[in-house]
């Protein structure tokens, strides 16, 4: 089924969002190694849960920073709730995963 253009609208406003978000968190933590990228987000027809790609580098720290977003998840739907609040209403509910698109890419190309 195809993206409706409010579906892709809000994903791309809150993959910006998301983006600055994290990487301003990278920052104020003092973490100058690490490079987060929001890859893409899919939202629901209903606009109630958006899937967020995350690709981390160096991809050894990948799961662990993953897992840290996973469980601060509450956190990152208020600090977008706060940021967004003159254009959702409803903040859908974030589930994270890695991207491995580019690994994909990278065997692929290997070969």
């Amino acid at each position: 089924m195809e993206e409706s253009p409010r579906q892709r609208k809000i994903a791309t406003a809150l993959q910006k969002e998301l983006a600055a978000m994290l990487q301003e968190e990278i920052r104020n933590q003092g973490v100058s190694s690490l490079i987060l990228s929001i890859t893409k987000v899919d939202v629901t027809f209903d606009l109630s849960l958006a899937k967020v790609y995350l690709s981390i580098f160096p991809k050894d720290k990948a799961e662990n920073y993953l897992k840290g977003i996973q469980e601060n998840h509450s956190q990152i739907k208020h600090g977008i709730s706060q940021r967004m609040k003159n254009q959702l209403r409803r903040i859908p509910k974030f589930s994270f995963y890695i991207d491995d698109s580019l690994d994909y890419i990278d065997a692929v190309s290997d070969t």
